[in-house]
């Protein structure tokens, strides 16, 4: 993400998103009634006198202000869709109030108003800046014949796979079995170097197989093998995949990832939380008396209820108080662990109850 544009006084701020996780951050960020400027597409009725172009229009590009009223993040497709009625645009060919939905797009320019820029958007944007800056790991995560792909994102983790690789049997006597282990082998190296920006590659699994395959990086890729650590699990596919995450193996590759941290947050909570230590309330009404009481070490808040004011107020008293805050992202599954408490959790400096 690039800010190309600030005006304090008039709570303008311009930015250009350049990933996915970007539009993740933006659908964050924007809230419905803000304003949002941007270069769109719209189809407008031909007048020309053509029947068949009258009837369906004709596409036409120019920039348009509308007001939101809904936001639409699809992760798997990676659009980001802004909704609302239009307060500003060329008046003779689109009527101002009616309503548009404008496509967010990559090194695009978009113009967010607010009544007001609280701190956590400020905040949220600074990180998406930030986290253009620096690179995304990978877990690879590998068995005898079949590979499955993590790509740690800010948001969660975007699987690729599994890829399964045509290799025969260990008791097949077949000379070609060398070839086709290579060949799996270099359609792995294949699709991690479409990720050009990865710094940090997991070798994982619950064999041997990860371990062969540094091997072969080592003989045959050495940037790649100067990136990779080898890490055991108990299963395979997303399961290892997850395995990997909870051991925090990510976080001491790359100690400011947003997943890494938010599952170790997660993780710390959930085990507080077995042993009945009284240090952890969940859901609004605990959480809420124990801001109040400045009881609070460190919140966790689910990132969907972001948008509420209220809750802004919560996270402002908890810092105000001398608390943490910690925003979890609901694309992963730490945030679903959260959300099943109620969206919002606190540890405790001390037991209240």
């Amino acid at each position: 993400m690039k800010i190309t544009y600030q005006n304090q006084k008039e709570e303008i701020i311009e930015v250009i998103p350049e990933t996915l996780d970007d539009l993740w951050h933006l659908s964050h960020i924007v809230k419905n009634g803000d304003f949002i400027t941007s270069k769109t597409t719209r189809r407008i009725q031909d007048t020309s006198g053509d029947k068949l172009r009258s009837d369906r229009g004709v596409k036409k590009t120019f920039t348009l202000e509308v007001q939101i009223e809904s936001i639409s993040f699809h992760m798997f497709t990676g659009k980001l869709r802004l909704t609302g009625s239009i307060t500003q645009g060329p008046e003779d060919l689109i009527p101002l109030g009616s309503h548009h939905t404008i496509e967010v797009k990559f090194n695009t320019p978009l113009k967010i108003k607010k009544e007001k820029w609280s701190k956590w958007d400020i905040q949220r944007l600074q990180q998406a800046v930030k986290a253009s800056k620096k690179l995304s790991a990978i877990i690879v995560l590998i068995e005898e014949n079949i590979v499955t792909f993590g790509l740690i994102r800010q948001f969660g983790i975007e699987y690729y796979g599994p890829v399964i690789g045509n290799i025969s049997g260990k008791r097949v006597i077949d000379k070609n079995r060398n070839k086709e282990i290579i060949d799996f082998y270099q359609n792995i190296v294949k699709i991690i170097y479409k990720y050009k920006d990865i710094q940090s590659i997991v070798i994982a699994g619950p064999g041997f197989a990860k371990n062969d395959f540094l091997k072969f990086l080592q003989d045959n890729y050495n940037d790649l093998a100067k990136k990779s650590i080898i890490e055991s699990t108990g299963s395979g596919g997303r399961v290892g995949i997850q395995e990997v995450l909870k051991k925090g193996t990510v976080e001491k590759l790359t100690t400011e990832n947003r997943v890494a941290f938010e599952m170790k947050d997660i993780n710390n909570l959930l085990k507080l939380l077995s042993k009945n230590s009284g240090l952890v309330v969940y859901g609004l009404s605990q959480t809420k008396n124990a801001i109040n009481m400045g009881a609070v070490k460190k919140l966790l808040i689910l990132d969907i209820y972001m948008k509420d004011d209220n809750i802004e107020k919560l996270m402002d008293l908890t810092e105000n108080m001398g608390g943490e805050v910690t925003i979890i992202s609901n694309e992963h599954e730490g945030g679903k662990q959260l959300e099943a408490l109620g969206g919002m959790a606190a540890i405790l400096r001390y037991p209240i109850s």
